[in-house]
């Protein structure tokens, strides 16, 4: 089993991982992902860590499809894939409206089209093909690409509901997912494989994990979260899909009438236990293995410090 990680922590500058590294690379990791949302770019700390350890796996989760042009995305994954010797695995999703257009300045416009227009680019650019590609989302003309990996790197789709969870199994090497429960996973799983060719996709899901087992602390830190995430349009109608609306209109609607406070005393403890990974570190490990169990090929482990040493925590979901 693949055992991912995610970089960079939060209040550790980047000059000052490479312990984090190597507590990931002792204690079994065989993974290190990072993100792309407001504080480092997704490829500057995979080519930290691979250039410390070359053998890792190294993935994107994710890189939006719409803050870099297709030339540049091809580029830069390029080069993650020639820094190392293991595997590149690059995520591409649309991220959210409030990413892409409140903070880029980007329309956040057919986000369908722009993923698959993307994945079908990067397909033929990393294979050294020389690109003429006018479609929906972009015009490219005569590009090709100069450094082709050594290795080629795998390209998935962070996907959400059924239609970018088609794409992931048919243009991409599997799905990358997050927010969601391991009896989630089955409903997830199978529209993916059914569209994949052989039926065989990677599966990489982002759990969040809280290492504690007061459980007052966990769902004060959960709650809190699921109020930013599960508002964005995005998340929420991924989880009416899934059959939690019920469970998050009082949530939506105390959000929606600007009552911050009321939105977070709706949240139910349940929600909290579906969706998080928490406990003590053999309960976490526990709730984890149901996720494999469930279909995911790859967890990947979004660990919240509450102020510890990362090395210690690190240390705490160690693997043989």
């Amino acid at each position: 089993m693949n055992y991912g990680l995610t970089i960079p922590f939060d209040g550790v500058p980047l000059k000052d991982h490479s312990a984090i590294y190597d507590a990931a690379v002792a204690s079994g990791f065989t993974d290190l992902w990072s993100s792309e949302v407001n504080t480092s770019d997704a490829f500057s700390p995979l080519v930290a860590a691979g250039t410390r350890h070359p053998n890792l796996r190294l993935g994107t989760a994710i890189v939006p499809a719409y803050t870099r042009s297709p030339a540049l995305l091809a580029m830069s994954i390029a080069s993650l894939a020639d820094s190392i010797d293991g595997e590149a695995l690059v995520g591409i999703g649309t991220s959210s409206n409030v990413i892409i257009e409140n903070w880029n300045g980007i329309p956040f416009e057919a986000p369908y089209g722009r993923v698959r227009d993307v994945m079908t680019f990067l397909h033929r650019a990393l294979s050294g093909e020389k690109v003429d590609m006018d479609c929906e989302s972009f015009s490219v003309k005569g590009f090709r690409l100069g450094r082709i990996p050594h290795r080629a790197p795998k390209l998935l789709v962070a996907a959400l509901r059924p239609g970018m969870l088609k794409l992931a199994g048919r243009v991409g090497d599997g799905a990358i997912l997050n927010w969601l429960s391991p009896e989630d996973v089955h409903r997830v799983v199978e529209i993916v494989g059914d569209a994949h060719p052989n039926g065989q996709p990677e599966i990489v899901a982002r759990l969040l994990v809280i290492p504690s087992d007061d459980v007052d602390q966990v769902r004060a830190i959960a709650k809190r979260m699921i109020a930013a995430y599960l508002n964005v349009p995005v998340y929420a109608d991924y989880h009416r899909w899934l059959g939690r609306g019920d469970v998050l209109q009082p949530m939506w609607d105390a959000w929606n009438a600007g009552d911050r406070k009321l939105a977070l005393e709706v949240i139910p403890d349940d929600l909290v236990d579906e969706l998080f990974v928490h406990g003590t570190p053999a309960q976490c490990q526990d709730r984890i293995d149901e996720y494999v169990k469930a279909g995911i090929t790859t967890p990947t482990l979004l660990i919240d410090l509450l102020d510890r040493d990362p090395i210690e925590v690190i240390k705490l979901f160690g693997r043989p």
